[in-house]
């Protein structure tokens, strides 16, 4: 168990295990949807992976909805990757940034709880089948960050390759 500690980064902590830890804790007092866990080491998992999720909430539909309204503006991948080895505190800025855009999808992720509850009233086949829903959502989730994240190791190759 220590060394699974050890290996937590506060990336891990401040991008996952957090913002999973808060959307339990709200989603219960607020919502009235309970996620918790007796069990430590199952909780610890479970809510890494509602963090995992909500930080790739973040990066697949937050980030580009405020990118294409003009809020957001990133500088050109290899211009970065070339200026955060010049520069080392900006690799550590970028994970405060991608905390932050966490914390936001981590609201969006609680608003949109409750918004499906409320559908769920409304219409009850979603409450018989959240489980297929969840699974389906995630599956997305995942599949479409797997596709993101092949990307920047593309990129990252190429502008390794291009010095």
């Amino acid at each position: 168990m220590k060394e699974l500690m050890d290996k937590l980064t506060s990336y891990n902590l401040f991008n996952y295990l957090l913002p999973g830890v808060i959307f339990v804790v709200i989603s219960k007092e607020l919502l009235g949807r309970d996620f918790s866990q007796e069990n430590i080491l199952l909780g610890g998992f479970l809510y890494y992976f509602i963090g995992m999720v909500i930080s790739r909430i973040g990066s697949l539909i937050i980030e580009p909805i405020l990118k294409k309204v003009s809020f957001l503006k990133f500088a050109d991948y290899g211009n970065y990757v070339t200026a955060s080895k010049k520069d080392e505190k900006i690799d550590l800025l970028s994970e405060v940034n991608n905390s932050y855009r966490t914390i936001v999808a981590l609201f969006v992720s609680l608003l949109s709880l409750r918004g499906y509850v409320w559908c769920s009233g409304v219409w009850p086949v979603l409450s018989e089948h959240h489980a297929l829903i969840a699974t389906v959502f995630c599956l997305a989730i995942f599949l479409f960050s797997y596709r993101k994240q092949s990307d920047y190791v593309r990129k990252r190759v190429d502008a390794a390759s291009n010095r």
